[in-house]
């Protein structure tokens, strides 16, 4: 069973804007002629590895939210400049939306269980709801209907 991480999208007030800057920072790697990855820096090593390299995701909480999630492919501890033990959270640059669901501010990232992740929208029963305006979706989820 695969183990996920939740960390906050600290600054971002969408899934698309988190997809955006995705692209945009695949972009600038693919003019360097770096790998096309997508790389989040964290100060703490998850220790349970094994369980997040055998499917797990980074899940994002945007305004609120657990609202999206990246695929994590490798996780990478280094030592920066200064001395500091420091983790790359490698994850394919495909951010994929996610049923919704509240979520209270927290610092750092979290470890969460596979069953108590959201599943991806468009796996989601309403289709319907996948095709929703996010601002739309979060307003009839404040309001209860969703």
């Amino acid at each position: 069973m695969a183990l996920h991480l939740i960390k906050l999208a600290v600054g971002c007030d969408s899934v698309k804007e988190l997809k955006e800057w995705v692209a945009e920072r695949m972009a600038t790697a693919k003019k360097k002629g770096l790998p096309q990855r997508h790389i989040h820096i964290t100060r703490m090593t998850p220790k349970r590895e094994e369980e997040i390299l055998a499917g797990g995701s980074l899940y994002w909480v945007i305004r609120g939210e657990i609202a999206a999630r990246e695929k994590i492919i490798a996780l990478e501890p280094f030592r920066d400049k200064d001395g500091i033990g420091r983790c790359r959270l490698v994850m394919q640059p495909k951010v994929i939306a996610v049923s919704p669901r509240p979520m209270r501010p927290f610092q750092g990232w979290r470890y969460l269980a596979e069953d108590a992740a959201p599943p991806d929208l468009t796996r989601s029963a309403s289709k319907g709801v996948a095709a929703m305006p996010e601002p739309l979706r979060r307003e009839l989820r404040d309001l209860g209907l969703l």
